[in-house]
Parts: C-alpha cells; sequence; structure tokens
C-alpha cells in the first residue's frame, strides 16, 4: 500500500451497527443507567459521542449527559490543535463518566482526558469507549466498550470519517504513512 493508498476498513451500514452494539453495553451494567455522562474528546471523539447518546436514548428512552474534553493543556507531548473549549454538561462527582474517542493507539490522548476529567472532580466511574482500537500502546490503558480492534503497524494510520447523524459516507480508511 502506497502512501497516498487507502483501503475501507468499514463502512456507514457496518459502522452504525457497531456504535448500536457500543450503546447496548454501555447500558448493560444496570448501575451505569443513572447519572451517565459522555464525553466525546475534542474532534475524533465528538461524532461517535452524539451518536452513541441518540442510540441510548432511543434504546433506554432516557438521554445521557453529553459533553466534550478540549484536552491540549494536559498534553505531554507538545502537540497543540485549535479546539473549542470543553463543554461540561454537568457536576462529575458521583456519575458514570464514558470518555469517548474515535482510535485508541498510544494511549497518550486517553492519559490526558483521564487528567482533564480528574481536574472537574471525581467520578463515582469512569470507562473509556472507541470505534477502533489498533494497538501498539505506549501506556497501560485499554478500553471498556471496543467497536472493533485492528491491529496495525507504526507507519499505518486510520482515518475515521464519522458524521454526528448517520450517512453513507461515513468511513474507517487505512493507508501507510509516506
Amino acid at each position: 500500500m502506497s502512501g497516498t493508498e487507502s483501503r475501507i476498513l468499514i463502512g456507514g451500514n457496518e459502522i452504525a451497527r457497531i456504535i448500536a452494539r457500543l450503546a447496548h453495553q454501555i447500558l448493560e451494567p444496570e448501575e451505569s443507567q443513572d447519572g451517565l455522562v459522555l464525553l466525546g474528546i475534542r474532534r475524533g471523539g465528538e461524532a461517535l459521542a452524539i451518536r452513541l447518546a441518540a442510540d441510548i436514548e432511543r434504546i433506554s428512552g432516557c438521554a445521557p449527559a453529553l459533553g466534550f474534553l478540549n484536552i491540549n493543556l494536559y498534553r505531554d507531548d507538545r502537540v497543540t490543535h485549535e479546539l473549542p473549549d470543553s463543554r461540561i454538561p454537568v457536576d462529575l462527582p458521583g456519575r458514570t463518566v464514558v470518555i469517548v474517542d474515535d482510535v485508541l493507539y498510544t494511549g497518550r490522548t486517553v492519559r490526558s482526558a483521564l487528567d482533564a476529567v480528574t481536574d472537574l472532580g471525581r467520578p463515582a466511574a469512569m470507562r473509556l469507549c472507541v470505534l477502533i482500537d489498533r494497538g501498539l500502546r505506549e501506556l497501560p490503558i485499554r478500553a471498556d466498550y471496543v467497536g472493533r480492534f485492528v491491529p496495525t503497524l507504526p507507519r499505518e494510520r486510520v482515518r475515521v470519517a464519522l458524521q454526528p447523524q448517520r450517512t453513507e459516507s461515513d468511513q474507517v480508511t487505512i493507508s501507510e504513512d509516506g
């Protein structure tokens, strides 16, 4: 595979099925339904968190609190992006917080999100939900809810194109950095 060539791993219909399955898994423990907060990590996790919240509401009849985290201040790799501020809809102490992101790779983004949430208060529990787990972790972090495990090489790049509402253009692709 050349640097410009990408291969579709998952299409829109399968992504919708995966999101529905993740929503069911998040709701499965009965105690998680009370005080559930979904926090999408800004950019990658936003659309997935919105879609999960919609599916959870459709399944349970109760919408979870939905917010978004800007983790730039907590990063340790000096990578910064111009992102909107965090939007936290409720106080987090005593609640079950599910951090949502599109791809889990090294674990550094999730570590930053954990620090950000902890600074906002001490939830009763924190969970991690990702659409894609590509392995190759640098930190001892694992997701509680995984849409799909996709083993990759360090030189490969996984891209998620996901809209807040289901579309035919939703897809996950893989390519080599070149």
